[in-house]
């Protein structure tokens, strides 16, 4: 019953993404951008669902039963730095992608003011491919983690499951497969949650029960963790703030940003920020509840892995067939984000890598089986928790490219030498805290995202390259 119910939900996804073909209009801007014809419900879905993939049902889960309660504050700043950003850059990246006539990320931030910055274009494309196939990759090892809990299925073979899947219906559609299916993946995902969610509290006796026993284990309902350095205050207010610059780092990804390049009218975004962070709430809050509920469920999991206690859990309380239903629950929270991954890294090929462009939907289709096959490769390697392979990507994405958006943003004009500086230098400051093991204490984001405005400042200083983009178009007319 488990895998009936579970290949039903796939069949559905499969098909969803499949039947895209028939809106396929064979151009490049239709396979990568939907031809910017997409409603804001589809768009804030589909973002949202990119944005909470296999990672929450598997890594935030892990990451909730080790650290307890304080892992609240990743939900609260990843959500309220996530809208800041948006503030700040979804409208202009909307715009001026449509403006230049560009279909990627890359490409939108190094023609902002109509230029042509060439080796800034390069390196974003190569920091994405590099960054977002290892995130794929991780999605897919979350796939096959969910399958390994609740069917005792080799890891390989959830991996090779969801890259097949995710291979067939983006070959199909593009990014119209993918948005189509990133909703229907969202209902999915809420559904299994909430049942899971339910049930896990009712077997517990209850809410107050509940609460009850998850205080009873020490230090589990700390607001914050007991080991943070810099002082009483000073360790949770950097502990806390990190996660909210996790959540600015949202602007950086261009797997996410790219869905707000595809909304049909720039005006409508407001509808598109409801459905974008009202979902988002609604789940990372019952995310962090079921994360909580493990704890009493599965109170010793001596060496079995953390990241596998939200599927175990879920065999251990729920019927098979409601096993089947979270199960792939689990998929689409990752095949949602593997898809998005995956044509973002074959764009940044085929668009702004390959010295001559490529056009023909043939070659298009070719570069995403490519992408997926090498993202499936490093999933099988199984070298890093998902929870830590998504983290140092997502740091890295958003300190590079994060604080130069947001100046473009804000008009901004900046040359190709000082854009490119300010790339390095949030990526290089990510790379070096991670590997003095600082991470752990502040999130790696931050710091990489001070160090690339402070590059731009001291740069500024020493070139006194600085103006705003308006005024510069004034001065040279």
């Amino acid at each position: 019953m488990i895998v009936i119910s579970f290949v039903v939900c796939l069949g559905l996804i499969l098909m969803i993404g499949l039947s895209s073909v028939f809106l396929s209009r064979g151009t490049k801007s239709d396979y990568y951008l939907a031809s910017r014809d997409v409603s804001p419900m589809f768009v804030g879905l589909s973002a949202v669902a990119t944005n909470n993939s296999g990672y929450m049902f598997i890594g935030v889960m892990g990451f909730t039963y080790t650290v307890g309660l304080s892992a609240i504050w990743l939900m609260v700043g990843w959500i309220v730095g996530d809208f800041v950003a948006s503030l700040f850059i979804h409208r202009h990246l909307r715009r001026r992608s449509e403006a230049e006539n560009e279909v990627t990320f890359a490409g939108a931030i190094s023609s902002w003011h109509g230029t042509n910055f060439r080796l800034l274009r390069v390196l974003i494309a190569l920091i994405t491919l590099a960054f977002l196939g290892a995130y794929a990759a991780a999605q897919m090892s979350a796939g096959g983690k969910a399958l390994q809990a609740l069917l005792g299925w080799p890891p390989a073979t959830g991996a090779v499951i969801s890259a097949v899947m995710v291979a067939g219906y983006c070959m199909a559609g593009g990014i119209r497969a993918s948005i189509w299916t990133d909703v229907l993946q969202s209902a999915i995902m809420i559904v299994a949650m909430v049942l899971l969610g339910y049930i896990a509290i009712n077997a517990a006796g209850g809410i107050d029960a509940s609460y009850d026993k998850l205080a009873a284990v020490p230090g589990f309902l700390d607001w914050f963790p007991s080991d943070l350095p810099f002082g009483d205050f000073w360790g949770p207010a950097l502990f806390a703030l990190g996660w909210l610059f996790a959540g600015f780092s949202v602007a950086g990804q261009p797997h996410i940003m790219v869905r707000f390049m595809t909304l049909d009218n720039d005006d409508r975004l407001a509808h598109t920020r409801a459905w974008y962070y009202g979902f988002f709430t609604l789940f990372y809050g019952l995310a962090t509840v079921v994360g909580l509920m493990t704890k009493i469920h599965l109170p010793d999991i001596g060496g079995m892995d953390p990241e596998l206690v939200l599927p175990t859990m879920a065999i251990e309380l729920m019927p098979p067939l409601l096993v089947g239903l979270m199960l792939a629950g689990i998929f689409a929270a990752t095949m949602s984000t593997a898809d998005s991954l995956v044509l973002s890294c074959s764009s940044a090929l085929t668009h702004d890598l390959m010295p001559q462009r490529m056009e023909k939907p043939f070659h298009l289709k070719l570069v995403t089986i490519m992408i997926t096959a090498f993202a499936l490769a490093i999933a099988l390697s199984g070298t890093q928790s998902v929870f830590s392979l998504v983290i140092l990507a997502w740091s890295l994405l958003g300190a590079s490219f994060a604080p130069l958006l947001v100046l473009l943003a804000r008009d901004v004009k900046l040359s190709e030498p000082h854009a490119i500086i300010m790339v390095l230098a949030g990526a290089m400051t990510v790379i070096l805290w991670r590997e003095l093991g600082w991470q752990s204490y502040i999130f790696e984001g931050m710091p990489g995202i001070i160090a690339g405005f402070a590059a731009f400042g001291i740069y500024r200083l020493f070139a006194g390259e600085y103006e705003p983009a308006e005024k510069a178009q004034q001065d040279t007319a």
